[in-house]
């Protein structure tokens, strides 16, 4: 499954409550995101209008490390 060229900030916000994330806090256009689910994690997430393909990558992969997945099955439970 290949990535979303087209996602913005606060749609990836909104996918990653599925994983148990919420807003923490917001300094200007990012958005701090944490979960307790499997242990203490933090993301930072930016509010543009399209999330840079390298960006988004990246916030998958410290999903997907933080919870033992593949960034593959990250990306198929937000986009699928």
């Amino acid at each position: 499954m290949k990535l979303p060229r087209d996602i913005k900030g606060t749609e990836l916000v909104q996918a990653l409550r599925r994983f148990g994330y919420a807003v923490t806090r917001q300094v200007g256009s990012h958005v701090r995101l944490s979960t307790e689910h499997g242990g203490g994690h933090r993301l930072t997430v930016p509010l543009h209008r399209d999330i840079r393909v390298g960006t988004l990558d990246l916030i998958l992969e410290q999903v997907a490390e933080h919870f033992g997945l593949t960034r593959v099955e990250v990306r198929v439970r937000l986009f699928a």
